[in-house]
């Protein structure tokens, strides 16, 4: 099944969009219950919701906070 997912799972509070791909969180979670149907007009319209979606830093990794604080120590 295609889905839009990019592993950064993460709502923008103004929009309610995820800042990976675009879906709302009822979507997200309905993604599986959705016709190919369904889901090619939702991906349809990722790319317009998504310039809409206040792109801000990542937030810092698991991975790169243990480094980090290793290096504190």
């Amino acid at each position: 099944m295609e889905s839009p997912c990019i592993l950064v799972c993460s709502i923008d509070m103004t929009t309610g969009y995820c800042f990976g791909c675009g879906r709302t969180r009822e979507e997200i979670g309905a993604w599986t219950l959705y016709s190919d149907d369904e889901r090619r007009q939702i991906m349809a319209s990722l790319p317009a919701r998504l310039e809409t979606v206040e792109r801000k830093p990542r937030r810092e990794t698991r991975r790169t906070r243990m480094a980090r604080e290793r290096g504190l120590s």
